[in-house]
C-alpha cells in the first residue's frame, strides 16, 4: 500500500469513528483486497476483537487502527458471509454480528416501484421488520431521508450512538437501510440523521412505526411480526356484498380515551373496550364504531388529530395485537369499525416529519404551502410521489393489516382550497392561478380508487364542509372517489333552528327543510359528532331551549327528526343519553346520569331509533336517492310541523311527522299516500322514553279522500315537541 493510499485509508477510519463517513458499507465489514480478505469494525469499548464464522470456526484477530474502537485486520475465509466478534476489555468479552457483513434486503423491484411511486406494500418493506436474514435472526430497518448525508439507527443496543450502526443508502431512491443482526421484539430505535449542510437533526421516530412507546416517550418499538390469527372470515365475506348506499349505517362516535376510565383514572386497554365498549354499541343497535384518530400523538388534548405516527396504534391502550383483537371483537358482534384518518396535515413535533433529513420532505418549503395557520402543523407535500405513496401505503394499511370498515378522512376542504384559512398574499396558486390543490385532488382519487379496488366492502368518507362538487362521486368520472361525505350544512341549520326557542321558530322554518334541495347530491352521512359538543359549544342537551323537560322533549323530536331523514347517521358518544357537560377528553362521560330516568330514556330511545331504522327497509335502503325521499307537509311554518314520507320498492312506507312546539295538537290533518292502518312504530314522547305518554294508541287511521292531491288522509294527535314514525300495516 503507498502512502497515499494509507493516508486515504486512515481518513476513512476517522471518518467512521466521528460518523462523518459517506457510505460505511463500502469500508466497514468483510471486503477482499488484493486477493487477500480484511474484516474491519468498529466496536467502541473494545480492547480485543476475534472474528468467528456463523459456525463457530475461527477466523482470526483483528488489531486496533483507532482508540475510538476501529478495529482491522487479514482473515481466513473463502467467500464473503455473515460474521461474529468476540470483544473483550478490562470488564468482560461479548458478542457483536457485525452488520457489514450481510447483503441488502430491499431488491431492485423494490427500487422500481419506489421510485415510480407505486408500491403498493410499503409497509411491508420500509420501517422495522424482525425476520431472518443469511441464516441470522435480526430485524432490517429502512427509511426514506434523500437529502440526508448519514442516517443511523440508534437505541439502547447501542447507547444511541449514531457512530454505530449508518445505514447503507440506496442511490436510486434515496432509501437507507440496515439489518441488524439478534435485535427483535420490543427493540426501542430511532435514526440520528445527518443533514446535508452536515448538521446532526434531532433523533427522528420511524415514519413507518407499527409501535411507538407510550408518551411522553417517542421512541419507535419494532414490533412483534407474528401473524395476528382473525376470527371474523364471515363478517368480512358478507362485507363484501354489501351497497353501503343501500345498507343501514348507524355510527357511534368514540374516543377511546374518554368514553370510559378505569377507577384510577387511567385509561381502558384495547381488550378492556372490546370487553365493554363493543357490547355497549352492539346492543344499542348501532352498525358502526368511529374512533377518534388511534395513531399515535403526542399530545391528549389533540385527541390524535396531530399525529406522529400514523402506522401505529396508539400505546395508550395497548400493543397492535390487542388493537387487531379489539377490531376482531367488534367484527364478532356485528359492528364496523372506522377509523379517523387525518392526511391534511402534522405536527412539527421534533421527533415527527417535520424537516426530517434537514431538509421540507413530507411538507412544502414555503410556508404559504407548507404552513397551517390554524393548527400550527406542517401541511403534505402532495405533488411528491414519495409523500404521496406513504400516505396511500397508509391508507392500505390499516384496511389489510387491522381489518379496517372505513376511513373517515378529516379535514378535506383544508385539502382542496390553496387559500383555505389564508388571505389574499399568503397562498400560492395552481398552475392555472386557481386555488384549487390539483396535487391533492389527484392524490385523494388515487387513494380512494386503490381502497375501493384492493378491499371490497370497504368505504371512505370525507369530512368535507365546502359545496366541492361530487365528492361522493367516482374518481373515474371526475368525482373525488369517496363513498360519503358528512352533511355539514345539515347539522348546522338544524341546531340553529333547534337552539330557538319555539316561540321563534316559526320564522326559521326553512332551517329545517334546506338540506332536502340538495340531500342526494351527494351520499350524506348526518354526523352530530364530537366537534359540536367542545370549545364551550355544550352538549345538545345544553343547545336545547326551555326548561328541563323542555330540553329532553327537543333533543328527541331532534334525533328522531334526524333518524327519520334522508342520510346516514352519526352520534358522538354520550350524546345518546344526553350528556349534560360538554365533553372534554382527560375524563370518562358520566355515566351515572342513567340511573335518572330522562337519561334513561333517551338512551332507550336511540336504541329503538336504531332498530328502527336497520329493521325498516322504507327509512335506510334509499339514503342517498331521491325516490325514497318525499315531502308531505313542508311548508307549516305557523306550526313548525314536517311530514314527509320515506319509501323504498317493495316494502310498506313510513311516515315522519314532527311537531317542534310545545303545543299538542289533537286532530291535526295529514294527506297520506294509502289508506289503512299506520302504526305507531316510534313516539318520542312514549313513557317508555320519558315523555308526557301521549300519542294515538298505537295506531293512526287513514281514509281515503277523493279530490285530492294526495288519495288518503288522517287525524293525527301530535304530542308536544315530538316525532313519530308511522308506517303502513297492510290488512
Amino acid at each position: 500500500m503507498t502512502k497515499e493510499d494509507w493516508q486515504a485509508d486512515a481518513r476513512e477510519v476517522e471518518a467512521i469513528v466521528a460518523g462523518r463517513h459517506h457510505n460505511p458499507f463500502a469500508f466497514l465489514g468483510l471486503h477482499e483486497i488484493n486477493g487477500q480478505w480484511v474484516l474491519r469494525a468498529f466496536i467502541p469499548h473494545a480492547e480485543m476483537v476475534s472474528a468467528y464464522a456463523l459456525d463457530g470456526v475461527a477466523l482470526g484477530h483483528l488489531i486496533p487502527r483507532h482508540a475510538g474502537g476501529f478495529f482491522e485486520g487479514k482473515v481466513s475465509i473463502e467467500k464473503r458471509q455473515p460474521v461474529r466478534y468476540r470483544a473483550k476489555n478490562a470488564g468482560g468479552e461479548w458478542d457483536v454480528y457485525d452488520p457489514y457483513s450481510f447483503g441488502p434486503v430491499l431488491g431492485p423491484m423494490d427500487d422500481y416501484y419506489i421510485g415510480e411511486g407505486n408500491h403498493l406494500r410499503l409497509f411491508d418493506k420500509l420501517g422495522a421488520h424482525e425476520m431472518e436474514f443469511e441464516g441470522i435472526h435480526g430485524t432490517h430497518f429502512a427509511v426514506w431521508a434523500p437529502n440526508a448525508q448519514r442516517v443511523s439507527v440508534v437505541g439502547l443496543f447501542n447507547e444511541w450512538d449514531g457512530r454505530r450502526h449508518p445505514m447503507r443508502k440506496r442511490f436510486e431512491n434515496g432509501i437507507w437501510e440496515v439489518f441488524i443482526p439478534v435485535l427483535g421484539t420490543g427493540t426501542l430505535y430511532k435514526y440520528e440523521i445527518v443533514g446535508p449542510d452536515g448538521v446532526v437533526q434531532p433523533l427522528k421516530a420511524d415514519p413507518f412505526a407499527r409501535q411507538s412507546e407510550l408518551r411522553p416517550r417517542t421512541a419507535s418499538v419494532v414490533p412483534d411480526p407474528t401473524e395476528f390469527t382473525w376470527t371474523d372470515g364471515k363478517y368480512i365475506e358478507e362485507r363484501a356484498t354489501r351497497d353501503w348506499r343501500r345498507t343501514p349505517m348507524s355510527t357511534y362516535e368514540v374516543h377511546l380515551g374518554s368514553w370510559r376510565r378505569r377507577p384510577d383514572g387511567g385509561f381502558l386497554s384495547y381488550d378492556q373496550l372490546a370487553e365493554q365498549l363493543v357490547p355497549y354499541v352492539a346492543d344499542m343497535g348501532y352498525t358502526h364504531i368511529e374512533l377518534l384518530p388511534i395513531t399515535e400523538h403526542p399530545f391528549d388534548p389533540s385527541w390524535g388529530y396531530q399525529p406522529t405516527g400514523l402506522y401505529a396504534p396508539t400505546s395508550r391502550h395497548g400493543d397492535p395485537a390487542a388493537f387487531a383483537r379489539f377490531v376482531n371483537a367488534a367484527h364478532e358482534a356485528g359492528l364496523g369499525v372506522i377509523l379517523d384518518w387525518v392526511p391534511a396535515h402534522f405536527p412539527t413535533d421534533a421527533h415527527g416529519l417535520a424537516h426530517f433529513d434537514g431538509t421540507a420532505l413530507y411538507e412544502h418549503a414555503d410556508p404559504r404551502q407548507g404552513y397551517h395557520p390554524d393548527w400550527n402543523t406542517a401541511i403534505y407535500n402532495f405533488g411528491r410521489r414519495e409523500v404521496v405513496s406513504f400516505l396511500v401505503n397508509n391508507a392500505l394499511y390499516w384496511l389489510e393489516k387491522f381489518h379496517i370498515d372505513g376511513l373517515r378522512v378529516d379535514a378535506v376542504a383544508s385539502m382542496l382550497y390553496l387559500d383555505y384559512s389564508r388571505q389574499q398574499g399568503q397562498w400560492v396558486p395552481n398552475k392555472f392561478g386557481g386555488n384549487q390543490n390539483l396535487e391533492a385532488v389527484e392524490f385523494l382519487r388515487r387513494v380512494n380508487s386503490e381502497a375501493y379496488r384492493l378491499h371490497p366492502g370497504t368505504f371512505m368518507i370525507a369530512e368535507e364542509s365546502t359545496s366541492w362538487p361530487g365528492v361522493s362521486h367516482p374518481a373515474h368520472s371526475g368525482g373525488l372517489g369517496f363513498g360519503f361525505k358528512w352533511n355539514m350544512g345539515f347539522m348546522n341549520d338544524t341546531l340553529r333552528f333547534m337552539s330557538r326557542e319555539p316561540v321563534h321558530r316559526k320564522f326559521h322554518h326553512n332551517d329545517m327543510t334546506f338540506a332536502a334541495i340538495y340531500a342526494f347530491s351527494e351520499n350524506f352521512v348526518l354526523p352530530l359528532s364530537h366537534d359540536e359538543v367542545v370549545h364551550g359549544k355544550g352538549s345538545l342537551l345544553a343547545k336545547m331551549p326551555g326548561d328541563d323537560w323542555q330540553q329532553f322533549a327537543n333533543l328527541r323530536a331532534y334525533y328522531a327528526f334526524m333518524w327519520g331523514f334522508p342520510g346516514k347517521k352519526l352520534l358522538f358518544m354520550g350524546q345518546e343519553f344526553a350528556q349534560r357537560e360538554e365533553w372534554a377528553e382527560a375524563k370518562s362521560l358520566d355515566w351515572y346520569l342513567l340511573d335518572a330516568g330522562m337519561h334513561e330514556g333517551m338512551r332507550r330511545l336511540i336504541a329503538d331509533l336504531n332498530l328502527a331504522y336497520r329493521q325498516l327497509p322504507a327509512l335506510h335502503e334509499r339514503d342517498c336517492e331521491p325516490d325514497g325521499f318525499e315531502w308531505v307537509i313542508g311548508n307549516d311554518h305557523a306550526n313548525s310541523v314536517f311530514a314527509w314520507l320515506r319509501k323504498t320498492p317493495g316494502s310498506d312506507p313510513v311516515l315522519v311527522v314532527s311537531n317542534f312546539t310545545p303545543v299538542p295538537r289533537a286532530g291535526y290533518k295529514i294527506p297520506m299516500p294509502i289508506a289503512g292502518n299506520w302504526v305507531e312504530r316510534i313516539n318520542t314522547d312514549a313513557g317508555w322514553y320519558s315523555g308526557s305518554n301521549t300519542g294515538n294508541q298505537g295506531v293512526v287511521k287513514a281514509y281515503a279522500v277523493e279530490g285530492q292531491h294526495w288519495p288518503a288522509e288522517a287525524e293525527v294527535y301530535l304530542p308536544p315537541l315530538s316525532t313519530l314514525f308511522l308506517k303502513f300495516e297492510p290488512a
